[in-house]
């Protein structure tokens, strides 16, 4: 929708607006600092009040480290049917929005609640980055090796849940996932040789890549053998496990996006899941591919890996 909006790139200090679907903007106050603006907010994805506030802040937060920025205040967006949520589970759900943000030593300074038919919950945040260290989606070079931080699968394991067929594991993977702050995209911030930058989220890791592809004007291949996908997500997703969200993120992007002839179903479903709170995924030139993996992986993301790489040609993910 907002692509219908004037261009707000005719204000000079605003450095990243929507032109290219990146995750936050950024506005340009002097040479050494820049103001990244953000909100999200979404419905309950789990049951347990608490753990849906944890959630919903921390993929809030994730879209400021994905520009390279440091979080520094949130407002909380809130809306609630308080005809049918008791008092307690509202405080429940905002507990765990401050719970995640204090882990990320950013203060809640207030915000916003309406009564609402459903429970809606997030965030607008804001961070600080210097304007020579912010990380576009569009920024990839023909060459650069891609590396993503997380496992895929949320969504699957949240289907599941939503038929109330996940068991004690999957969820603690899932919540695992959803709660691992990114905040390792401002130290990539400071890095020489990173290039790129988005999180991997609602469109899933083929439509953001397909993203990425069309801001740098590159293509991209995947190999699918490197994919990190979350052990318990596997098991479901081979069950036959989906969301109506992959659905439509194939048909938004599929034409985009060229698979092998024999992938089966519960592959494509993958490519295609929506990551709530997913990871960050990085284009690298190949001799810093190792740095910036043994990076992720000292900060407690034990999934990251290479699955890719940037190459020349029109906007178009391959996978093999």
């Amino acid at each position: 929708m907002l692509s219908k909006l004037p261009p707000a790139a005719a204000n000079p200090a605003l450095l990243v607006g929507f032109e290219t679907g990146d995750d936050a903007a950024v506005y340009k106050i002097n040479d050494e600092q820049g103001v990244v603006a953000t909100t999200d907010f979404f419905m309950p994805i789990v049951d347990d009040p608490f753990d849906y506030g944890r959630i919903a802040a921390t993929n809030a937060l994730s879209d400021v480290y994905a520009v390279g920025g440091t979080p520094i205040m949130a407002l909380a967006i809130a809306g609630f049917p308080v005809n049918k949520m008791s008092q307690e589970q509202i405080q429940q759900v905002l507990a765990g929005g401050t719970s995640a943000c204090a882990d990320a030593g950013v203060p809640v300074g207030g915000g916003h609640t309406i009564d609402a038919p459903e429970p809606i919950y997030g965030l607008a945040v804001v961070g600080l980055v210097r304007p020579d260290r912010i990380k576009r989606n569009s920024d990839a070079r023909a060459g650069d090796m891609l590396i993503l931080g997380k496992g895929l699968g949320v969504g699957i394991l949240g289907a599941a849940l939503n038929k109330d067929e996940l068991d004690p594991d999957g969820y603690r993977e899932m919540l695992e996932s959803t709660t691992k702050l990114n905040a390792i995209g401002a130290d990539l911030a400071g890095m020489d040789g990173v290039h790129g930058v988005t999180d991997v989220t609602g469109f899933g890791l083929g439509g953001h890549l397909f993203e990425m592809c069309e801001g740098a004007g590159l293509a991209a291949t995947l190999v699918w053998e490197k994919l990190p996908i979350l052990p318990k997500a596997l098991h479901y997703a081979r069950a036959g496990y989906n969301t109506g969200a992959a659905n439509r993120n194939w048909q938004s992007f599929g034409e985009h996006v060229t698979v092998p002839g024999d992938m089966e179903q519960w592959q494509k479903n993958m490519l295609m899941d929506p990551q709530t709170s997913g990871g960050l995924l990085v284009s690298c030139p190949p001799d810093r591919a190792d740095t910036v993996t043994a990076l992720f992986h000292e900060q407690g993301y034990a999934f990251a890996s290479v699955v890719g790489e940037m190459t020349a040609g029109a906007p178009h993910v391959t996978v093999r």
